[in-house]
C-alpha cells in the first residue's frame, strides 16, 4: 500500500533505492527496508520509523551490488516494527520479497507453514510469500508461477533470488506496478514518481502479469503465455516534484491550484472554448445519450467531490445521480445496466475499493468512466471514457489541487451530458465563461487576510473539537474542510448540514466552541445565518468563509475568511481554498508533519 522499488542496472543499487523511497515518502509509511544482491548473499537492512533511520544504517554498512529491492511499509498485518518491515526473506535467506497489499488467506497459509515446521520471524503476510517461494523449485519465475494460484487477495510483489543475481521478478493482482525502461537499467516501482527522474519510458503491468526484469529487457507473462505490454512515455515533469521554495508540498500545491484548474478547463473545451469536446473525454455521443442514471463512486476526498457532482449533474441535466463509497458499492447490490453511467473518481487511479466497484459496473454492462489524475493508471485503463485532471503530481498526502480539479471535472461532465441531451443553451456559455475566470478567483482566495487566518488558526489549534457547517452543494465542502483538519492536525472535526445542528449536534456546544461555516451568497444564506445565531446563542465562536463585502455574515461571524464573489456553481471550488489554508496553518502551528501525517497513505491500494 505504500512504496516499492526494484533496481537492475549498472549503478550501485543502494543510492538508487533510497532515492526512490525518498520520492515515495509522500504515500505515507511507518517502516522501511532494502535488500541488495551481494556476491554470495542477499544483504537486508530494515528500520522502523522514518526513512532516515534506514539511511543511517545504509551509510554505516552500505551493501554493495547493482540489483536490489526497497520498500516503505504502511502496517496491515503486524505492528510497525523492524521485524515486520520489508523485505522479508525465506527460511534459507535465499529469496527476499517486498509486497503491497493484503493476503486474504493469511491465516490458512500461516497455519500451514507452521504445521510444516517452518519458522516465521514476523507477523506479516509478506513473509508467507517469501517462505512459499523458498519452498518452491526452479527459477524465480517458475516459483512465482507455482505459488501464484495459492495467493488470495490483492498484492503487488517484487522479489529477488540469490541464485539469479541479475534478475528482479515482479507480479501483481490489484495494487499497481510499473517497469521503468532506462539507459542500461530497469526500475520496478509502485508509483511512477519513484522513477520519473531517471526515465519517462514505462511499462504498466496488468493484473496477473509476471515480469522477469533484467538490465536491458523485461519479459512479461500472463496466464502461461508471453504478454506484450506497450512502452509508454510519461508527460509529467520531474521538476514539479520538488517544493519549489515553499515550506511544504501541501502549501505549494495549494498555490498551484489556479494553474491546475486552468489546465483542466482548457483540456476539455473545443477550439473556440464554447463547448465540451466529447472526443477528448472518450465519450461516444450516441452511447452517452443512452444514459438515464449516474453512479459516482469514490473514497475520502474524492467522495466529497462526488457529492458536489451529484448536485451539479442533477441540477444541470435532470439525470438522477447516486453517490457511493467504493467500499460499500458492491455490497448494496446496486441496480446497474447499460443505461447507467458509472464514474470512478480517484486521484491516483489505483484506489482499491473504487476499482472493485468499477469492475462490478463494467461486468454489469454499464458505461464506465473515470476522473483521475494519473494517465495510464488502473482506472484509466479500465474505463471507456476518461477525464484526466491536469493537477500534475500531488505529493502532499492531504489532497488539495486534485480535489479542486475533480470539482472542475464534475462541471465539465455535467456540460457534456447537457450537450448529448440537447439541453445546451446560453447558460452553458455562461458556465464556461465562469470556468475560464475561475483561476483568478482562486488566486484572490489564496491571498486572503493574514489577520483573519491568524485568529482562526489560534482558535482551532487550542480546541479539541470543532464543527464545519454548510448547506446545499456547500455541505460537501464543510465535510472536506473537516476532513482536512483531521488529516493533518489530528484534531477532531465533523461536517454537518447547517440545518441539522438543532437535531443533535447542538448538544456539543460550550463556551468558545469553534464553528467553521461555508457561507457565500446563496439562496439559503438567510437560513444559514439563522443557524449561526442559534450556535452563537450557545457560546460558539463562528469562523465564516464568505465574500469580503458580506456585511450580513460579518455581523454574525467572529472571524471572516474572505473570498471573491463567484457564480453559485463555482462556489464549491473557491470556498475550498480557505479551508485548505486553515487546516495547513493549524497543523504548522502545532508543529506537525503536514506532508506525511501519521497513519495515512496517499494511495490506498488495499480494500
Amino acid at each position: 500500500m505504500c512504496g516499492i522499488i526494484g533496481y537492475v542496472g549498472e549503478h550501485q543499487a543502494v543510492p538508487v533505492i533510497l532515492d526512490g523511497l525518498r520520492r515515495l515518502e509522500y504515500r505515507g509509511y511507518d517502516s522501511a527496508g532494502l535488500a541488495v544482491m551481494g556476491t554470495e548473499t542477499i544483504e537486508v537492512l530494515r528500520a522502523a520509523g522514518k526513512l532516515a533511520n534506514l539511511e543511517e544504517l545504509a551509510f554505516d554498512q552500505p551493501p554493495r551490488g547493482s540489483v536490489g529491492v526497497g520498500h516503505t511499509r504502511w502496517a496491515t498485518h503486524g505492528a510497525p516494527t523492524e521485524a515486520n518491515a520489508h523485505p522479508q526473506v525465506d527460511a534459507d535467506g535465499h529469496i527476499a520479497v517486498v509486497h503491497n497489499g493484503i493476503l486474504e488467506n493469511y491465516a490458512d497459509l500461516r497455519r500451514e507453514l507452521l504445521d510444516q515446521g517452518i519458522p516465521l520471524a514476523s507477523d506479516t503476510d509478506t513473509e508467507l510469500i517469501a517462505q512459499l517461494l523458498g519452498q518452491a523449485t526452479g527459477s524465480l519465475f517458475e516459483r512465482v508461477d507455482t505459488i501464484l494460484p495459492r495467493l488470495v487477495g490483492q498484492f503487488a510483489v517484487v522479489a529477488v533470488n540469490r541464485d539469479e543475481p541479475n534478475t528482479v521478478v515482479a507480479f501483481r493482482n490489484g495494487p499497481p506496478l510499473v517497469v521503468g525502461v532506462g539507459d542500461d537499467e530497469m526500475i520496478v516501482a509502485s508509483d511512477v514518481v519513484a522513477l520519473l527522474h531517471r526515465t519517462k519510458r514505462v511499462i504498466y503491468l496488468e493484473n496477473g502479469d509476471i515480469a522477469v526484469v533484467h538490465q536491458h529487457e523485461a519479459h512479461i507473462h500472463n496466464d502461461g503465455r508471453r504478454a506484450d505490454r506497450p512502452v509508454e512515455t510519461l508527460d509529467w515533469d520531474a521538476g514539479r516534484m520538488d517544493k519549489g521554495g515553499f515550506r511544504h508540498f501541501m502549501l505549494k500545491e495549494i498555490h498551484e491550484q489556479p494553474d491546475a484548474v486552468r489546465n483542466t478547463v482548457r483540456a476539455y473545451l473545443n477550439a473556440d472554448r464554447t463547448a465540451v469536446n466529447l472526443g477528448d473525454l472518450g465519450f461516444d455521443h450516441d452511447r452517452l445519450a443512452e444514459v438515464r442514471r449516474i453512479h459516482l463512486v469514490a473514497c475520502g476526498t474524492s467522495w466529497h467531490a462526488c457529492l458536489v457532482g451529484k448536485f451539479l449533474i442533477e441540477r444541470l441535466t435532470g439525470l438522477p445521480t447516486d453517490v457511493d463509497y467504493g467500499s460499500e458499492y458492491r455490497y448494496r447490490e446496486p441496480l446497474v445496466a447499460r443505461d447507467v453511467l458509472v464514474v470512478g473518481v480517484t486521484q491516483s487511479g489505483e484506489t482499491a475499493d473504487t476499482l472493485a466497484a468499477m469492475e462490478l459496473a463494467k461486468d454489469a454492462g454499464a458505461l464506465l468512466g473515470t476522473i483521475c489524475n494519473v494517465r495510464g493508471s488502473s482506472s484509466w485503463r479500465m474505463s471507456q471514457a476518461r477525464m484526466l485532471t491536469q493537477a500534475g503530481p500531488e505529493i502532499g498526502v492531504a489532497s488539495t489541487k486534485a480535489f479542486t480539479t475533480q470539482l472542475v471535472a464534475m462541471v465539465l461532465l455535467a456540460l457534456a451530458l447537457r450537450q448529448v441531451r440537447g439541453l445546451s443553451d446560453d447558460m452553458d456559455t455562461e458556465i464556461i465563461r465562469q470556468l475560464l475566470r475561475l483561476p483568478l478567483a482562486i488566486e484572490q482566495a489564496i491571498e486572503g487576510s493574514e489577520e483573519a487566518y491568524e485568529q482562526a488558526t489560534h482558535l482551532l489549534a487550542e480546541a479539541t473539537d470543532s464543527l464545519f457547517l454548510g448547506r446545499g452543494c456547500l455541505y460537501p465542502i464543510a465535510l472536506e474542510g473537516a476532513l482536512k483538519l483531521k488529516e493533518i492536525s489530528y484534531l477532531h472535526a465533523e461536517g454537518y448540514p447547517a440545518g441539522e445542528m438543532k437535531h443533535g449536534p447542538i448538544a456539543l456546544l460550550t463556551e468558545g466552541f469553534p464553528i467553521v461555516t461555508v457561507a457565500p451568497a446563496t439562496p439559503t444564506r438567510e437560513k444559514l445565518l439563522g443557524n449561526l445565531m442559534e450556535v452563537k446563542a450557545r457560546g460558539a465562536v463562528v469562523i465564516a468563509v464568505a465574500e469580503r463585502e458580506a456585511s450580513d455574515v460579518a455581523q454574525v461571524a467572529d472571524i471572516v475568511l474572505p473570498i471573491p464573489a463567484v457564480d453559485c456553481l463555482m462556489q464549491p471550488i473557491v470556498t475550498t481554498i480557505p479551508l485548505q489554508l486553515l487546516a495547513y496553518r493549524v497543523a504548522v502551528e502545532l508543529g506537525l508533519d503536514v506532508d506525511q501525517p501519521r497513519n495515512l497513505a496517499k494511495s490506498v491500494t488495499v480494500e
